[in-house]
């Protein structure tokens, strides 16, 4: 007697959900498509391939009733290159630095003046609103790239995973909101929109910033590495 199709569908997603490279896969497989979606729409703001990836592949771990690590498990490889994309970013930065010598102090005093205001802004508001102590810490490097932020959080005693998560809604919100804004505001300059873009929603920000325009991204990659190590230095000194 043979069992229903639904029974042996079920005992291969079974096997296969204890193999690491299965969300590997399923993990590059969905931003692909939600990235051939964006560029078939023009890639407008709102069509973020990362906030749509996060939403279907939550969907399909909650679905699948598959534990989170279980899924972490297998797309940690994609974690792990969070540290050597960011490192990478000098190159672009090597390819234009007589533009970064030229646009040198204004980089440096927008530097200052952002990384400062998103710091304070958000651990003033988190203690004004009685949060603990520990989700203050997890608040405070919200503007940095994972890799650095969660370093961060979990070195002065916050939740590295929380402080992931508000990263990644830093980073879609600030890369949604920021070509309508800068439109808004009419800056042209893609030099100060690529800066403000990386200073503010970090790595997602860089990666909208290069769909633009490569001279964007690449000063957005700049204001990306140089917040981290400047947030690196004032988070401590403010908790």
């Amino acid at each position: 007697m043979t069992e229903p199709a639904g029974d042996d569908f079920f005992a291969l997603w079974v096997y296969l959900a204890r193999s690491p490279l299965l969300w590997l896969t399923v993990t590059i497989l969905i931003y692909c498509l939600c990235d051939r979606i964006a560029a078939a729409l023009g890639r407008p703001p709102l069509a973020n391939p990362v906030l749509f990836s996060i939403c279907l592949i939550g969907l399909l771990v909650r679905g699948t009733g598959t534990a989170y690590a279980t899924y972490f498990n297998g797309a940690q490889f994609i974690h792990f290159l969070l540290g050597p994309a960011t490192v990478a970013l000098g190159i672009p930065l090597y390819q234009n630095r007589r533009l970064v010598v030229r646009a040198i102090l204004p980089m440096l005093c927008a530097l200052l003046s952002g990384s400062v205001t998103a710091l304070l802004s958000a651990v003033l508001i988190a203690r004004a609103l009685g949060a603990p102590a520990a989700v203050v810490t997890s608040i405070a490097p919200k503007s940095v790239t994972a890799a650095v932020a969660m370093a961060i959080s979990a070195r002065l005693g916050g939740d590295p995973a929380l402080t992931a998560v508000l990263v990644i809604l830093t980073g879609i919100l600030g890369a949604i909101i920021i070509t309508p804004l800068m439109n808004a505001l009419h800056i042209t300059d893609k030099r100060a929109r690529g800066f403000a873009a990386g200073l503010a929603a970090h790595g997602i920000g860089t990666a909208r910033a290069f769909q633009v325009d490569p001279l964007t991204g690449t000063f957005a990659g700049i204001a990306m590495g140089l917040n981290a190590l400047l947030t690196a230095i004032i988070v401590p000194l403010l908790l």
